[in-house]
């Protein structure tokens, strides 16, 4: 293993833990860089919260991040949840935005056509 799986292995066991210290169910990350804000990331941050509100869910947290190195699929977020499982949907619209509150945040599935990415959390013994 060498020192950038290291550093990828950290992340991953930090954001595990941060989420499982609360009662969240969900994280979502929504990329806030320079190239996303020009592609339409506040739209897509204003509608996710609104839509999270309209439909009194309340197990999401809702973050920001800079750059997720993705530049040429902003609107960029990423869904992680309690077990470490992310992920990432690009070329995120407002339209979009809805469905992955409907189908992955309300109804947890995945939204096809629009993850492009997909790690498994780690596990004891894994």
């Amino acid at each position: 293993m060498n020192i950038e799986e290291l550093q990828k292995l950290k992340k991953m066991a930090q954001q595990h833990l941060a989420l499982r210290g609360t009662k969240k169910k969900y994280r979502v990350v929504i990329s806030m860089g320079t190239s996303a804000i020009a592609a339409g990331a506040r739209e897509v941050m204003t509608t996710m919260l609104d839509e999270l509100d309209k439909r009194g869910i309340d197990y999401v947290e809702v973050a920001v991040s800079g750059e997720m190195g993705l530049s040429v699929a902003e609107p960029t977020l990423r869904v992680e949840d309690k077990s470490g499982e992310q992920v990432t949907y690009a070329k995120v619209t407002p339209t979009a935005a809805r469905r992955i509150v409907a189908e992955h945040l309300a109804g947890d599935k995945i939204v096809e056509g629009l993850a492009v990415g997909k790690v498994k959390g780690l596990r004891k013994g894994e």
